[in-house]
């Protein structure tokens, strides 16, 4: 990661395994066998609130170690890059982050950017700086501590304007690999970690060099001692711009735009006239979602409702001109030409057609789709409809992010009829998905 010098001028559900055939061998109507209840980890459920979505961004971005200036930012839109790392806190963040406020993260998110938010705290017993404080050797003090650290890190992405749904990426420094007990309470602080952002709405990141910490956290990707977190971010100064053949880690695991890669460390970078120092890193990964200001244009009160549709109850109404706060779009009926919906900050939904955003009949840039990405428990086939009667196409392999944005009843499957739709287009048994609940639906999911 930069270093300080830089300068810029649930209580889970109990779920089963099933045995897939290989993606080749699936066909319609194929049968699934199950195996005995497994534990709650390493695939923890998620508890999204009313207000939360997801965002993702794929390609460039770079992380600097101080936030930089509106101006600076400004004058790289002449560049590649439209995500920055930032980091949001923690006991071992070295910078000063002057520019780093609500404000600053709504006005570089206007600008089209996505942000990276990083939290820098407590480092491996094996690792990082000798003055660094330190992840506790014994499992049980590591746990808690990775609690408290999830519970600060969450605080600080509010205060900073990044709502439920957003991803937050632990930075954990490499460390020593052959040292049993350092390894232990690091697995178990990142384990509570994910745990801890998983109750509270938010999706778990991890950042770790390659050679040094991602190997062991990949090592541990199925077992039931740990929570596995939901995307990894790994160190690997190479300058190969590729998040697929890492070493020792297969491209099943991370493998549902789950991942990102940091490929070239500490360099100078200039455009539009300003130089930063800065580290290079491809994504394919959860960022931050915020929530986007825009005016209710219609000539009467608007309704705010909810779900996607007139014909969920409103909720609320919003007087002509009335700033509303957008989080994500999502498809429903038409009203007056338009098919997308408008999900606000408090969960209500409002028709784009009467709402200031730059498309008023499609969907609008930089608002992202509103989904709700959920791990896979086992491998499981995407169909493409809601019964194992549909043909099936690929399979997610355990532990994916099924990025859900909507559920509808279908066949029975295990406990549960629901159905997951994903944003493209398919659809995956609720029973192998880790959300709320497995024989119901799970807010704030809206129904199809």
């Amino acid at each position: 990661m930069p270093h300080p010098s830089r300068i810029l001028p649930r209580l889970p559900g109990i779920r089963r395994l099933c045995v897939l055939p290989t993606a080749g061998a699936l066909v319609a109507g194929t049968v699934l066998a199950f195996a005995p209840s497994a534990a709650a980890e390493p695939a923890t459920p998620a508890a999204y609130p009313a207000g939360a979505s997801a965002t993702r961004y794929s390609g460039l971005a770079f992380d600097t170690c101080t936030a930089p200036p509106l101006s600076a930012i400004q004058a790289w839109s002449a560049s590649p890059y439209r995500a920055v790392g930032v980091y949001i806190g923690g006991i071992t963040r070295t910078c000063a982050q002057p520019q780093l406020t609500a404000p600053w993260v709504a006005s570089v998110s206007a600008l089209q950017w996505r942000l990276l938010p990083i939290y820098k705290g407590l480092q491996p017993p094996c690792g990082g700086k000798p003055t660094d404080a330190k992840i506790s050797r014994a499992a049980a003090t590591a746990r808690g501590q990775g609690t408290a650290a999830a519970a600060d890190a969450v605080a600080k992405a509010k205060a900073l304007g990044m709502v439920p749904g957003s991803a937050v990426y632990n930075d954990i420094e490499h460390y020593t690999q052959t040292d049993a007990t350092c390894r232990t309470g690091v697995l178990a602080f990142v384990s509570a970690w994910t745990k801890e952002l998983h109750r509270l709405g938010y999706v778990s990141g991890v950042y770790m060099n390659l050679n040094f910490g991602a190997k062991q956290l990949s090592d541990v990707y199925t077992s039931t001692s740990y929570a596995r977190p939901d995307a990894l971010w790994i160190a690997r100064y190479d300058s190969v711009d590729s998040l697929k053949g890492w070493t020792n880690i297969p491209d099943v695991r991370w493998p549902l735009h789950q991942r990102a890669k940091q490929f070239k460390g500490g360099h100078n970078e200039t455009y539009g006239g300003v130089t930063i120092n800065i580290d290079t890193d491809r994504l394919d990964s959860p960022v931050a979602t915020v929530a986007y200001p825009y005016s209710v244009t219609s000539t009467t009160a608007l309704n705010a409702r909810t779900g996607p549709s007139t014909t969920y109850p409103a909720a609320k109404s919003y007087a002509p001109g009335t700033t509303v706060r957008v989080v994500c779009q999502t498809p429903g009926p038409a009203v007056g030409g338009s098919p997308v919906w408008d999900k606000l900050a408090d969960g209500t939904y409002v028709t784009d057609r009467y709402v200031s955003t730059p498309s008023n009949t499609g969907y609008s840039r930089p608002l992202p789709l509103c989904t709700y990405p959920f791990q896979t428990t086992t491998g499981v086939a995407e169909r493409t409809g809601p019964g194992t009667s549909f043909p099936a196409g690929a399979v997610l392999a355990n532990g994916s992010l099924a990025w859900v944005y909507c559920q509808r009843a279908g066949s029975a499957v295990g406990t549960t009829s629901v159905w997951n739709r994903t944003e493209n287009g398919r659809y995956v048994s609720d029973y192998y998905v880790s959300n709320a609940s497995n024989t119901t639906y799970s807010k704030p999911v809206p129904r199809c």
